[in-house]
């Protein structure tokens, strides 16, 4: 809801059942009219910028947002300089380096980008994405040990390690160093790593934390640039703005804020990405069958999934591969691979939510149900319970939990959200109870591994604790509106405008009108 709470056209519940409000309040009415007077641009783009906390004094920088000024000082977040330090002293020794990634898209981009890096100064380095099913999330101490075993003397994690602090224990016993450039809240103990970059420490004072790991790692190569400068004056600099392309996907497809330095990351990263200069990017693309150029849309919805289907069904290296790679043909191959695992996941994905929505709709029926939805299965692949989970919670406007059981009765479940609960808590809360093997999260979104023994035990401790706060949220929903429009108002001109208030997405959320000369003629749910 809006501070002012200003009821929109009267539309105290719609047939979604929410209220519509005014997005902007009364100052920002006025903001808006700044804006349109002071920059020339069209009204309703003055709306949606000042809909959003864009000041007149803020729109020429946010309408042409720049690396130069938006850019921050990689050595104001902790530990950078020892973080950018180690890793170009590897780069002038010629260290075998490995780097050990997440299997999502901001691992996958975060791993190509620190390798493209590496390999422009010759320095061997290779990349480890863990098993999503065998291995999970973040570094484990046998894979550590066994990138030592391959001649790595530094390991760099990147989108992954804050909360790995017995992994790292093992890299280090085994003879290496290890730097960590992550982004996820620390859990646990700090991990006895030569540096810790991640704008998200309480002790880090960067105000960075909206970064994606991919923004955090092209900062340290920022900072490790630096430093070569100085100790390989003779070397050719590498192009680290031509890189943006990856760091944008990244940044559009973690679902990070954009705003500062991120918008201007994407602002730019589509500009590369659209002279197609990364072989698996053009290659993705063509198989995505994109025939116009790239925008935040095509990130978020055709790229991206296909690399994440590689980690959630496939090879989880697939996609840091594709990035990493200057082969055309490898490049083709590997993006047609994507493409396939890709419509295998939207099948599977079809086939168990079809289930779940049954399992949900019944627990549904009577009355208002429970306050967080958790389906079940023996049959589902637990790499796709967290696409189940973000279905199943906007159908239902609720909580919501998918979790595929394995032959031995354990569990693996993915919850998300809705605005305003704290998910993450609440499996924080389990944990202490008891009533799961290991969970975390944060406030949108959370994992889960559980006993099938204790499902039961754990619906009831989910309902006890957040019944009272989830219905209290959806008697308070609301839609947020810009203003009103008419049919004929709704041009391809409109889009152009509004386009100049773009690119959304996180953070800086795509505008939303109304119709109100108009009736709904039909209506079904997709």
């Amino acid at each position: 809801m809006t501070g002012e709470n200003r009821i929109f056209l009267d539309v105290r519940q719609s047939a979604s059942g929410v209220s519509w409000e005014h997005r902007l309040t009364e100052r920002q009415d006025m903001t808006a009219l700044a804006i349109a007077q002071g920059y020339g641009v069209p009204d309703i783009v003055a709306r949606v910028l000042a809909g959003r906390g864009v000041t007149a004094e803020q729109t020429e920088r946010f309408l042409d947002p720049t690396i130069r000024d938006l850019l921050p000082d990689p050595a104001s977040l902790t530990d950078m300089d020892k973080a950018a330090a180690r890793i170009a002293g590897a780069v002038v020794a010629r260290e075998k380096v490995a780097i050990f990634g997440d299997y999502d898209v901001d691992g996958a981009a975060s791993s190509a980008l620190l390798k493209r890096f590496l390999t422009h100064f010759s320095v061997p380095a290779e990349i480890y994405i863990p098993d999503r099913i065998f291995e999970g999330y973040g570094p484990n101490p046998e894979a550590m040990r066994e990138l030592v075993s391959r001649g790595a003397t530094l390991i760099v994690t990147v989108d992954c390690g804050t909360n790995s602090a017995a992994s790292i224990d093992a890299a280090n016993a085994a003879g290496a160093d290890v730097v960590v450039l992550d982004h996820h809240q620390l859990g646990g103990p700090l991990p006895a790593a030569v540096a810790v970059v991640n704008p998200n420490r309480e002790d880090d004072l960067s105000g960075q934390g909206h970064l994606c790991a991919a923004g955090v790692v092209f900062l340290a190569l920022v900072q490790t640039a630096k430093i070569l400068r100085g100790r390989l004056p003779g070397a050719a600099p590498p192009d680290l703005l031509g890189l943006l392309d990856l760091v944008a996907l990244a940044t559009v497809c973690d679902v990070v804020p954009l705003t500062g330095v991120n918008r201007a990351f994407v602002v730019k990263g589509l500009q590369i990405a659209r002279q197609q200069r990364n072989e698996g990017l053009a290659a993705l693309a063509r198989v995505s069958r994109i025939g116009e150029p790239v925008s935040t849309f095509h990130l978020a919805y055709l790229i991206g999934p296909r690399i994440n289907a590689g980690g959630r069904i496939g090879d989880a290296a697939l996609g840091s591969r594709l990035l990493a790679t200057d082969d055309p043909v490898e490049a083709r191959t590997i993006a047609e691979t994507l493409d396939r695992l890709n419509q295998e996941r939207q099948q599977m994905e079809l086939e168990m939510l079809a289930a779940a929505r049954v399992e949900a709709d019944a627990e549904l029926a009577g009355g208002n149900g429970p306050a967080i939805v958790v389906t079940a299965s023996s049959n589902w692949h637990p790499g796709i319970v967290g696409l189940l989970a973000s279905r199943l919670k906007d159908h239902a406007r609720r909580p919501a939990f998918a979790i595929a059981f394995n032959a031995n009765g354990v569990g693996t479940g993915s919850g998300r959200s809705v605005s305003g609960f704290d998910l993450g808590r609440l499996v924080r809360e389990a944990a202490i109870a008891g009533l799961i093997v290991k969970g975390g999260g944060h406030g949108m979104a959370a994992g889960i591994t559980v006993e099938r023994a204790k499902l039961g035990a754990l619906r009831a401790f989910f309902e006890e604790r957040a019944a009272a706060e989830v219905f209290r949220l959806q008697g308070e929903e609301s839609l947020a509106i810009d203003g009103a429009l008419a049919a004929e108002g709704a041009t391809l001109g409109l889009l152009d405008a509004l386009e100049k208030a773009g690119p959304f997405g996180a953070g800086h959320v795509a505008p939303v009108f109304a119709l109100p000369r108009h009736r709904l003629a039909v209506a079904r749910p997709v």
